[in-house]
């Protein structure tokens, strides 16, 4: 395989996608031993097949704003592999949306999905839309429209859309109710439902459960724990709001979140009372977190900043894509990080993995340690086809086995010949094998 020539062709039938190109030179690189050894993956062309979407619906969507004009967005919906199930991966709702970002996103869901061992394919959608400051009847006719254009391609054993960012239950409830009487069935073809109406329980925190119980894998690789451990998240959505849960749980302290604005370092660490704090100025449909310092007072502000200069010994980037650059690495190294786990989708630069790699610190790519996510939506999946529900208990229970068992697998392919443990190698690698060899038993489609 020559990754070069795969690349600058892809860069030729798709300039200017840099997010969806920096997701494929990762895997390739990583995977480039297995594949040369196996022929098998050369002669039916499986990477030339596995870089491009089986397919991409892109729509307009029409709808009508509070003051009766007239709001015109851009859908999409980026279907890329389905060789071990059905479709599966999360809409988006931001302006920074494009196909080069839902193309790296669908792309990673494919070897994402692929470690939970759970029978799902990987897709991503969403649009350029902005669900902050609308009204209620605004994102509910948005939402509608939205579906109007997508329910012919999505089903339960077709394509289970899900949430993300600016998509949270109140967005996943208006489609799928506009979809449940378009289709004229009640299936769960959405995952991240009310739990009133077919959702599964911890689904909003699985994410941050996920990969916080990948990093106390990571931890006892090395005889090491939570307890007593300082952490750094960004963003203060559902993604950071489940890291810091649990990683308290676990006894470490949580001292950073951000948000657009800058910021927020609390020496304390966070508690039962902050966390709810934090639920609720989410709930505000605002993005900035300096009111966290009028009711914490002793907390800091640190506007138009992001939280890596902050030493501590753990660092999980939990917000959006590339938040984390080769500068923030080397100031997290020079303070002495420990351990640092993309909980936000390629939450890290090449350049930043690089310097991690380089330094051998422990690095947890995103495909791994945020698996949490979409495993509690696979799990969520077999609720609803079974027609059953499980406990807080057993589904916590049962993601933790998941994100055990992607811990293993990425051990298993990515230890080096000195025992460091390349994440991404080895988490590319399992994702790649058992995606390539579906691919392969099927034949070429």
């Amino acid at each position: 395989m020559n990754v070069k020539d795969i690349l600058n062709n892809l860069e030729t039938k798709h300039p200017g996608e840099k997010e969806y190109l920096q997701a494929v030179h990762e895997v390739l690189e990583s995977i480039q031993t297995i594949y040369d050894e196996n022929p098998q993956y050369e002669a039916a062309k499986i990477i030339e097949r596995l870089v491009e979407p089986d397919r991409i619906l892109t729509f307009r969507i029409s709808w009508v704003d509070d003051e009766g004009e007239v709001q015109i967005n851009l859908g999409h919906r980026v279907q890329f592999n389905n060789a071990i199930g059905p479709y599966k991966g999360g809409i988006r709702l931001h302006p920074s949306v494009n196909l080069s970002i839902l193309k790296f996103l669908g792309f990673e869901q494919t070897f994402k999905n692929a470690l939970t061992t759970l029978p799902m394919g990987g897709a991503k959608g969403g649009s350029d839309f902005n669900p902050k400051g609308k009204s209620d009847a605004e994102i509910m006719r948005f939402c509608q429209a939205f579906m109007w254009e997508l329910w012919r391609v999505i089903g339960p054993n077709q394509d289970v859309p899900a949430g993300d960012i600016g998509t949270g239950g109140r967005e996943i409830g208006f489609m799928y109710g506009m979809y449940k009487k378009l289709q004229f069935e009640n299936t769960g073809v959405f995952t991240g439902k009310g739990l009133n109406w077919g959702g599964s329980l911890i689904r909003p925190e699985a994410t941050g459960f996920g990969a916080t119980y990948f990093t106390k894998e990571m931890l006892e690789t090395k005889n090491d724990s939570f307890i007593g451990k300082t952490v750094s998240v960004s963003g203060f959505g559902n993604v950071a709001w489940g890291v810091a849960l649990k990683v308290t749980e676990l006894g470490g302290k949580v001292v950073t979140l951000s948000g657009p604005d800058g910021y927020i370092h609390d020496e304390s660490g966070l508690n039962a009372e902050k966390i709810a704090y934090l639920l609720s100025l989410r709930a505000s449909n605002n993005d900035i977190v300096s009111p966290y310092v009028t009711e914490f007072p002793e907390a800091k502000f640190i506007a138009g900043k992001r939280p890596w200069e902050v030493a501590v010994d753990i660092a999980m980037p939990s917000a959006i894509q590339n938040e984390l650059d080769g500068e923030d690495a080397k100031i997290l190294i020079a303070n002495g990080v420990k351990y640092i786990v993309e909980v936000s989708n390629m939450g890290c630069t090449p350049e930043a993995v690089e310097l991690f790699h380089q330094h051998k610190l422990p690095f947890a790519p995103g495909k791994a340690a945020n698996a949490g996510g979409v495993g509690v939506s696979g799990l969520e999946m077999s609720q609803n086809a079974m027609k059953i529900n499980w406990t807080t208990e057993e589904v916590d229970a049962k993601l933790n086995q998941i994100m055990s068992s992607i811990h293993t697998v990425c051990s298993k392919y990515g230890t080096d010949e000195d025992g460091y443990i390349n994440y991404v190698k080895g988490a590319n690698i399992a994702g790649f094998i058992k995606v390539a060899d579906a691919m392969l038993d099927q034949g070429v489609l």
